[in-house]
């Protein structure tokens, strides 16, 4: 009987490790529809919105109020003031540097000197980070903001998160001109300033074999805007 149920126990823990290990590898990508729709996420009723306390970031005109939920992923830290018996988890963003950092699911944007206050976007999104550009700021008076952040539900899984393609967006410190720059169901691999010609390169990946995977069989787009202008257009260039 002994051995019968260690056999049980081995068999369930068998099982328990494949249910997980499926869960690690679901695709970024779906394709279980032929629609031409973009996948809507749906919005989260069960979870609670908090917002960390404001952020200036220098040389700019604006506050800016990171939006998250409470607990999100399990990854929350104890409040920190040392009074709270919960593991409940206030703080949502990290800010270093001119870019915020986290899964949050919105900015409000407040001017200085004002009461009001608005949000970058009424879209479900997971922002990623979101990076002051100050070097552009001082050469060309353009204040310009960078996403990466996910904004569909490429795996259709019914939920936002990072399981979903991530993408580029843009937006001026205030968030207005809040505009998507990726192209979708494109994969954003990176993203860098070269700031003597006031460009931002970056690179996707594009699932192009359809397996819901971005892997070595897929192609790799290399693109450019150049901010020194206020068009934002992007330009394709071919490195390889």
């Amino acid at each position: 009987m002994k051995n019968i149920n260690l056999l049980l126990i081995g068999m369930t823990a068998l099982l328990f490790v494949a249910c997980n290990k499926e869960a690690d590898e679901k695709p970024k990508v779906s394709y279980e529809s032929t629609a031409k729709e973009k996948p809507a996420p749906k919005t989260d009723t069960t979870q609670i919105e908090v917002a960390d306390l404001p952020i200036h970031i220098p040389g700019t005109n604006y506050l800016i109020h990171p939006v998250g939920d409470l607990n999100i992923y399990g990854g929350a830290k104890k409040y920190e003031s040392g009074s709270a018996t919960n593991d409940i988890g206030f703080t949502i963003s990290n800010y270093s540097e001119g870019e915020i950092a986290g899964y949050l699911r919105n900015l409000k944007f407040q001017q200085i000197g004002s009461d009001s206050i608005h949000a970058l976007s009424d879209k479900p999104l997971l922002i990623q980070t979101a990076t002051y550009l100050k070097s552009v700021a001082e050469k060309t008076k353009q204040q310009v903001m960078v996403y990466a952040l996910a904004d569909m539900d490429t795996n259709k899984d019914g939920k936002l998160d990072a399981s979903d393609i991530k993408t580029l967006y843009l937006s001026e410190s205030n968030g207005g001109r809040f505009t998507k720059m990726s192209a979708d169901f494109q994969e954003l691999i990176d993203w860098s300033l070269l700031e003597s010609m006031n460009r931002l390169y970056f690179r996707t990946i594009e699932d192009t074999n359809k397996n819901g995977e971005f892997d070595k069989n897929d192609v790799i787009h290399y693109h450019y805007i150049d901010l020194s202008t206020k068009d934002w257009k992007v330009a394709d260039y071919q490195p390889i």
